[in-house]
């Protein structure tokens, strides 16, 4: 269960693109009706899926509308009692208002929050969670990062920490890695053929030129990214392997893009989900969106 210090946090940090995950796949089984293709082919038809390397060179800059789960209604409950106590008097009516709307929020699903994510070449990007009247903030200019949390009555703007600056860094955005792999200095080697969602997958492990290691597994039919290995997240003073699945891909302007996303973490039943309602290509994005806010 989440607390109320990550309630949206998490959901910030669930964002990657790609952001965002199931639970653990069924043991590796390869079916003899896959086609043998080296892991270069199997990029090669992944970016045209995808829909092409030029058209994907074209975009420069992408807006995704939605919404997100970010925890349980219990702990949403007393984030909402911690931010109406910071907004208002906490008199005898307030208190059983709360407490009632904890009772009642204790037997729901996860909340869903809208957001919307603003992102732009190169590697920039804003977030913007609305939570209880208020909304959540996350900058990153491509190289470090701001955010704005009122959910936990913290108006001024942070830092990002090394480890999430360095976690940003490393998510997909608009810039898939197999695109142009070998030019970024990527050597990628096909691992086999696993399950995935009961539908067979190319596991495709991606050596960056940083050293740092990579999964990601294309479905052998559609050759879309139906799963990746996300960032690794601290969770319990742990590093925690953190997987995204990709779902319901549809055609935005010839581009294919996942409009379900659901981001599982390793030793964790409990899953994050994001649904895409309204994708732009290519708006007008003012520079200043992404530069280090003014205190």
């Amino acid at each position: 269960m989440l607390s109320k210090r990550s309630v949206v946090l998490s959901a910030l940090a669930a964002l990657c693109l790609p952001a965002v995950l199931w639970a653990a796949d069924a043991k590796t089984a390869p079916a003899q009706s896959v086609a043998k293709l080296t892991a270069a082919q199997v990029i090669d038809k992944h970016v045209a899926a995808r829909g092409g390397l030029q058209a994907w060179r074209g975009v420069t800059s992408m807006t995704w509308n939605g919404k997100m789960e970010v925890g349980f209604a219990d702990s949403m409950a007393r984030s909402q009692r911690y931010v109406s106590n910071a907004m208002a008097s906490k008199g005898k009516m307030q208190r059983m208002a709360l407490l009632e709307q904890e009772k009642k929020a204790e037997n729901e699903k996860q909340v869903e929050l809208p957001f919307l994510m603003e992102m732009k070449r190169p590697a920039k990007s804003r977030v913007e969670i609305e939570f209880s009247g208020k909304t959540a903030v996350q900058v990153y200019d491509g190289k470090e990062g701001w955010m704005k949390r009122p959910y936990l009555n913290r108006d001024d703007w942070e830092p990002f920490t090394q480890e999430q600056a360095k976690s940003q860094a490393q998510k997909w955005g608009m810039d898939n890695p197999l695109f142009d792999y070998a030019a970024k200095g990527t050597k990628a080697t096909l691992e086999g053929v696993e399950p995935v969602e009961g539908h067979d997958a190319y596991k495709l492990k991606l050596t960056l030129k940083s050293g740092e290691v990579q999964h990601v597994w294309i479905d052998a039919h559609s050759f879309l990214d139906v799963k990746v290995e996300g960032t690794p997240r601290r969770m319990d003073g742990k590093m925690r392997t953190v997987w995204v699945y990709q779902r319901d891909f549809r055609p935005v302007q010839g581009l294919m893009v996942p409009f379900a996303l659901e981001t599982a973490v390793d030793g964790y039943r409990d899953t994050h989900k994001m649904t895409i309602e309204k994708v732009g290509l290519n708006p007008q994005l003012d520079d200043a969106l992404f530069v280090k806010p003014k205190s």
